[in-house]
């Protein structure tokens, strides 16, 4: 099988990666097996195998078992060999709890970041935030009145909608928002990120309910801890409260800046200050991230349901869009950890 991948084959690289974290996290996995019962599928092979499903873009789990079966590249790169059995779709399903209870996929992205650490690829002075919308895995259909509300459920007409009054019945926890004036109003989560400056690799996320404040919330508790940082951010984020929260963990705000608001002495200094004027420019890189994700990776319109899971799902996008950053930017560093 060894033979059959070509030596030049850009997964190779990032097979190297992927085998060095999960390396790293073979006492997490010890720890979801179980000692009675028949065997069960190794849950590095699930999240190896949901690492291609992202990579690849293929749309379903059904989907991508059946290329398991068949595709020798994605058989290599699981771990299956020649012979080895291709589990059920289902198998995602049921085992997936198995990952989410451990908080693998938060674990892994750690470790991916801490390769970008050992690749010196990472700034530790100058970040970025922002936020997206993920679309939820439910119809507009579904957004009905909550049992204690006076509305008729299920009669739109005449009928304005509001999240204090209902909620989608197939997945409880999204939320009814718009990006803008408007735009139109879909369910749906978000998904922040953290993004260094220097290459754009993700530090850290956080998947929330869609609300107007969970932009700001989520990016305080990801600078949490880094102190004597600078944090750029788009005009979402230009609020009074937020700057003094960011001032108090001793965090500088590089937020755009809107017209005539927040007017002093400090903040214009800022503003005339050749650091924010680079964080500027540097934050519309995050922009390409979301794009990924949205494109390439499955977080367009997730298909799994409830915040934990879509939260799981996000981890694991960030996770994989790092490993292609460090493959491409370091691509000796599969080399030296292969020779390791």
């Amino acid at each position: 099988m060894e033979s059959r991948i070509p030596k030049a084959h850009p997964l190779r690289r990032i097979k190297t990666l992927v085998d060095h974290v999960l390396n790293e996290l073979d006492d997490e996995f010890e720890k979801m097996y179980s000692g009675m019962g028949r065997p069960s599928i190794p849950p590095e092979q699930l999240l190896r195998a949901s690492l291609l499903q992202i990579l690849y873009t293929i749309r379903s789990e059904r989907q991508l078992v059946e290329q398991l079966d068949y595709n020798l590249l994605f058989r290599w790169f699981v771990g299956l060999g020649l012979e080895g059995f291709v589990w059920d779709a289902t198998s995602f399903t049921k085992n997936r709890e198995r990952l989410l209870d451990g908080g693998i996929a938060r674990k892994f992205l750690k470790e991916v970041i801490r390769l970008a650490e050992v690749g010196r690829l990472l700034s530790e002075d100058h970040f970025t935030v922002d936020g997206t919308l993920i679309e939820a895995w439910a119809s507009q259909k579904s957004f009905q009145t909550k049992a204690d509300s006076d509305n008729d459920p299920g009669n739109f007409k005449g009928q304005k909608r509001a999240n204090k009054s209902h909620q989608s019945i197939t997945e409880p926890d999204a939320r009814l928002y718009k990006k803008g004036a408007g735009k139109e109003a879909k369910l749906c989560f978000m998904g922040h990120v953290l993004m260094e400056n220097r290459h754009g690799l993700v530090v850290n996320t956080q998947t929330t309910l869609a609300t107007g404040t969970a932009e700001r919330e989520a990016a305080l508790a990801m600078v949490k801890g880094k102190t004597g940082i600078t944090l750029g951010g788009d005009k979402g984020y230009d609020a009074w409260q937020f700057h003094q929260d960011l001032k108090a963990q001793e965090v500088t705000s590089h937020v755009a800046w809107k017209e005539d608001r927040w007017p002093g002495v400090e903040r214009w200094e800022i503003l005339q200050s050749r650091g924010y004027k680079v964080s500027q420019v540097k934050r519309k890189r995050i922009e390409e991230v979301f794009g990924w994700m949205k494109t390439v990776g499955s977080m367009r319109k997730v298909k799994l349901r409830g915040l934990p899971l879509v939260s799981w799902l996000f981890d694991l996008n960030a996770a994989a869009y790092n490993l292609i950053r460090i493959k491409n930017l370091k691509p000796r560093l599969s080399t030296k950890l292969q020779m390791a």
